[in-house]
């Protein structure tokens, strides 16, 4: 994935997120220069890697396969195990029209997923069996804003403005925006985008980027290379 193209990305969701009257933390427009100057304080904030993520699996066709991410807050692995802290994360997304995020689970997140504004999101879900491998024939039973409901194996689930939908560790989903683009609010327990996704069909999490400009903002991934 090109530089500009993500640079390109990261102004049109950052208008995406405000037309909805969300916004974004002050970190969010930090120059990668302000960040480096910066990183001895900011340590924690990229320790928890919050901030841009824009992916397409590795797969090289963000349009129909990828997902804008900003990680506003998130605890650590340590709090989680303590139960002490900070053990709870949150992000906000955006799922463009007939773009899938890919099928997979995670071993050890909780997470609300909240139709924040825009168009229908989908989700489509399978439980998983005893190994933790996707089952084709088992009943998914998710809460729907504190409601109980049973899907059949492989069911869709449609959220519409306000809806949301908790997934809990081996629920495995993949979703996209239907009809048009589609905000979306993540809380969740500490995230772990490096090791806590299992995808259904091997892939990426993050881009591969192609550097043919400088970056406006720094990704998570791009921390460890330039932090």
């Amino acid at each position: 994935m090109k530089r500009s193209r993500i640079n390109e990305i990261i102004l049109q969701s950052d208008d995406f997120i405000k037309s909805f009257g969300f916004h974004l933390p002050p970190f969010a427009y930090w120059s990668p220069q302000q960040l480096i100057e910066k990183k001895d304080k900011a340590k924690s904030l990229i320790e928890a890697r919050l901030g841009w993520d824009i992916t397409d699996y590795g797969q090289a066709n963000f349009e129909s396969l990828g997902l804008v991410l900003f990680t506003t807050r998130n605890g650590s692995l340590d709090n989680l195990k303590s139960g002490s802290g900070m053990c709870y994360a949150e992000k906000i997304m955006i799922s463009r029209k007939d773009q899938t995020s890919p099928m997979h689970r995670h071993i050890t997140k909780a997470e609300d997923i909240i139709n924040r504004g825009g168009a229908t999101l989908a989700i489509k879900m399978y439980e998983s069996d005893n190994d933790g491998n996707l089952d084709e024939s088992a009943p998914v039973i998710v809460a729907t804003d504190g409601e109980p409901r049973q899907l059949a194996p492989g069911d869709i689930l449609k959220l519409q403005p306000g809806e949301s939908v908790t997934l809990l560790p081996g629920n495995w989903h993949e979703f996209w925006g239907e009809g048009g683009d589609v905000l979306i609010g993540e809380v969740s327990t500490v995230n772990d985008d490096l090791t806590d996704n299992v995808f259904h069909t091997p892939i990426g999490r993050f881009s591969k980027i192609e550097e043919d400009v400088d970056p406006i903002h720094l990704l998570v991934s791009d921390y460890d290379n330039w932090l």
